[in-house]
């Protein structure tokens, strides 16, 4: 396969579209086919956006981003096995070993086929295969990768930590304080969210989707519902296209706001941990207030949203955002000139754009080191075709730039907010009060979308049968492809530096679990 070739045309070649998959096309590929993907892949700087399975088959989001070409490649699995990518997209590794173990399909040629989610737990094996296996009476014991050289010594941390946060086991490799190398054991809140979606109604895997992770209820509601209303033709009023864009950047700014809190917190700066939290909170009242729910969780639905904003709110909220920027300056300003701060973060935990850019890690870690992608401008969705902003990039890499994006992020959404208000202060806007289209009976489809959070793009696949019922879904945090970068970041550094590292990534552990 040629390098130069585009995606576009590659897509052509390996199989033929599904008829009703919205809005990108999904094409059904033989395995050649999909390894003809795998090895173009190895030649251009396509993203591999997704990847998840069914009992007999397997599916991988790609894109070309500059090309603004989206598409799904499906592979059928009649012997419950296909060529892997991890060689070439090492973000796949995860999202293939899940696989594996809920669903039962090898991923031939994974270059880390450890087990992911499967501790010995569940009372059965590959839970979501056709024929579930019973379990394993002995199961293996968990290989952390081994370790070759003098004096060396491992630090283990978790599952349970000092702070009221969820589980995750870390195991650093040092030398002295330097740490060589940091592995990641997720997966022990499992929730078995993709077997709770299945043979769910709309409604119900809605409030699924809006609990994959709490932090992030809106823009993973938004995600799941755009996916919907793509699989189902369904026009969503404009007014709730407007609500949404308001509650995913309430959400963002309130996010931005604890995470730099609690960066400056891991560094000994607790003055600044108060002061940001503090507004955090203004923005979780202002929420209730206007919304009825401080983080706005099941706000969004499918078709539209549940709750309008009157007049009062809006201005409100255009009040607090000039409170806002005000505050936020003058912590900047304290931030930037504290130099036992800047000590910290400047250099901490450096990850390179070839490394962000090869797990396609995104939100504010791909953007600290230079990976310039916003899923609410490509591929795009509206409102934010209608409003202007830009899209913070750094290029360091390290806690301080990543705190940085987040500094600029909360600028560049107090105006977006500001913007999306005086819309709702319009005259001819406000006559216009619809907030839902009905979700359409005995129409099935599949679709897929995207949504832009505080931690970067949500993905939502689904297939709806006939009946309104989820046959399928998948819903895919950010999480997937950053908790690797962080397992980067923290090399070279010290023990001690790690908690800055992770908080100034700031994934998550249950949207890592499924």
């Amino acid at each position: 396969m040629s390098e130069t070739t585009s995606l576009s045309s590659l897509l052509d070649q390996i199989g033929k579209p599904v008829e009703g998959h919205r809005p990108w096309p999904r094409i059904a590929a033989d395995r050649k086919g999909w390894s003809s993907l795998i090895a173009a892949m190895a030649g251009n700087d396509w993203t591999l956006l997704g990847l998840w399975g069914e009992p007999k088959a397997v599916h991988v989001a790609v894109a070309d981003v500059p090309a603004a070409t989206y598409a799904v490649v499906s592979l059928d699995c009649p012997e419950r096995s296909f060529p892997s990518f991890s060689a070439v997209r090492p973000g796949a590794i995860r999202l293939e070993r899940t696989a594996q173990e809920l669903f039962g399909l090898t991923a031939e040629g994974l270059t880390d086929p450890r087990p992911w989610l499967d501790y010995g737990w569940w009372g059965v094996r590959q839970p979501l295969a056709e024929t579930p296996l019973e379990p394993d009476p002995n199961p293996p014991r968990y290989e952390f990768l081994p370790i070759d050289g003098e004096g060396w010594h491992q630090v283990p941390v978790g599952p349970v930590h000092a702070g009221i946060i969820e589980p995750g086991h870390f195991r650093f490799t040092c030398n002295g304080e330097t740490v060589i190398r940091l592995e990641e054991r997720l997966g022990w809140v499992h929730k078995g969210v993709d077997s709770l979606l299945k043979g769910a109604t709309i409604e119900n895997a809605a409030k699924l989707a809006a609990r994959l992770s709490g932090d992030a209820t809106v823009a993973n509601s938004i995600a799941f519902a755009r996916a919907v209303e793509a699989a189902l033709g369904i026009e969503v009023p404009p007014r709730a296209v407007w609500l949404r864009a308001m509650m995913g950047e309430l959400e963002r700014i309130a996010n931005h706001l604890g995470d730099i809190g609690s960066v400056c917190n891991d560094a000994a700066f607790a003055f600044m941990l108060a002061e940001f939290h503090g507004l955090r909170e203004l923005v979780a009242q202002a929420n209730w207030d206007s919304f009825g729910h401080r983080l706005m969780m099941d706000r969004v639905i499918p078709g539209g949203t549940l709750v309008d904003l009157s007049i009062g709110a809006a201005t409100r909220y255009d009040e607090l955002a000039k409170t806002l920027r005000s505050r936020v300056a003058g912590l900047v300003h304290i931030y930037d000139t504290k130099p036992s701060m800047l000590d910290r973060t400047v250099t901490t935990g450096t990850v390179s754009l070839e490394l962000v850019n090869s797990f396609a890690a995104s939100g504010h870690v791909g953007r600290a080191s230079g990976r310039d992608f916003d899923s609410r401008k490509t591929p795009g969705y509206p409102p934010y075709d209608q409003l202007e902003f830009r899209v913070p990039v750094f290029q360091d890499g390290d806690v301080n730039a990543r705190v940085w994006v987040r500094i600029r992020e909360i600028e560049e959404s107090l105006k977006l907010v500001e913007q999306i208000v005086s819309k709702f202060l319009e005259k001819d806007f406000a006559g216009d009060d619809r907030l839902v289209s009905e979700v359409p009976a005995g129409v099935g489809g599949e679709g897929i979308a995207m949504a832009e959070a505080f931690r970067g793009e949500y993905l939502a696949w689904v297939r709806i049968g006939a009946d309104g019922l989820i046959q399928r879904c998948h819903l895919r945090d950010p999480s997937w492809f950053q908790w690797p970068v962080l397992e980067a970041s923290i090399e070279g550094n010290i023990v001690a530096d790690f908690p800055l590292c992770n908080k100034s990534f700031n994934c998550s552990y249950t949207g890592a679990d499924l």
